[in-house]
């Protein structure tokens, strides 16, 4: 008796705890779900809320309800939901068609005319190297460049290049040296050597061959300043190819150390043009021997060389 008298007003207070949160919160009736579309997918599978103006039913976001579909026969190809309406379009494809602007379809052609361009850049070279219709043009160009002044009193550049290009149908060469002395005094003068030694072998029986060989020296505001530049060009032609044997080229690099040391030594100016000029002629001799030594052809085979000093005493 005295258990059952001390339950009664533990559930009392129970049933008015229940009671009271009934008030609170009214129990919301169970919301209907509406019928979709089996091939709609997920995101556009919504469900409403409640009737239409009744403020307890109303749901103020969409409501989402995953519906599985029906199942599907296995296929080994990808497959593409279709909505009815797209008639056979993906359903992914809601955006409207985008018609290319006009400067999309400008870029477009300048990037494919850009690929045609490379092609071809790329094709000619293979077709003339394989004995093709398109002309070989073989072009070079040699500069050496000296500059002193009250900074730099003394400044020295030579410069020994070999080219040899083969067969070709047009070469382009130029060979330049210049040498400038600036801003120096009789009693503390600037020195400016400039010396360029340039050899070209061509080869065919009728190569047109346009070269040029420059020097200048300038002095500015320089009294008793030493400014020499020297131009050595040598163009080797034969109607076969010519390639240097390791015997001529060891020959060409002792020549070419010897003008290094020659351009950075103190010798006066007349004793450089002579010595410089000595090297030319060994060079001569040395390109000469080994046309000698080449395949005779119908054309005639030569070397020319053109020397141009500026800036030299007693020329």
């Amino acid at each position: 008796m005295r258990a059952a008298a001390g339950r009664g007003p533990h559930r009392v207070r129970r049933v008015r705890r229940v009671l009271r949160v009934h008030r609170i919160l009214p129990v919301l009736p169970v919301l209907p779900v509406l019928p979709v579309h089996p091939d709609l997918p997920v995101h556009a599978r919504q469900v409403n809320a409640g009737p239409a103006g009744d403020p307890r039913t109303t749901c103020p976001l969409p409501v989402f309800v995953p519906t599985p579909g029906p199942p599907r026969p296995f296929s080994a190809a990808p497959h593409i939901r279709t909505h009815p309406s797209t008639q056979g379009d993906p359903l992914n494809s809601h955006r409207k068609p985008r018609t290319p602007s006009p400067l999309t379809r400008r870029a477009v052609r300048v990037g494919l005319f850009a690929a045609g361009v490379a092609g071809v850049a790329t094709a000619v070279p293979a077709q003339a190297a394989t004995g093709g219709t398109a002309a070989k043009v073989a072009v070079a160009s040699d500069h050496v460049f000296s500059h002193a002044d009250r900074r730099d009193h003394t400044e020295e550049k030579d410069s020994f290049t070999i080219r040899q290009f083969g067969k070709v149908n047009a070469a382009s060469v130029r060979n330049q040296a210049n040498a400038v002395s600036a801003g120096c005094t009789a009693d503390d003068a600037c020195r400016s050597v400039a010396l360029s030694f340039q050899i070209v072998t061509v080869a065919g029986e009728h190569t047109r061959l346009n070269a040029v060989n420059l020097s200048d020296a300038t002095n500015k505001s320089c009294t008793g300043c030493q400014t020499l530049a020297g131009a050595y060009q040598f163009v080797v032609s034969t109607p076969a190819p010519l390639t240097l044997d390791s015997a001529h080229r060891r020959q060409l690099d002792d020549i070419h150390r010897r003008l290094d040391a020659l351009t950075r030594s103190d010798i006066p100016a007349t004793d450089l043009r002579t010595r410089a000029d000595s090297l030319a002629a060994e060079v001569d001799a040395v390109l000469k021997d080994a046309v000698a030594h080449a395949p005779k052809g119908d054309a005639r085979q030569d070397v020319t060389m053109r020397r141009h000093l500026d800036g030299w005493p007693g020329r």
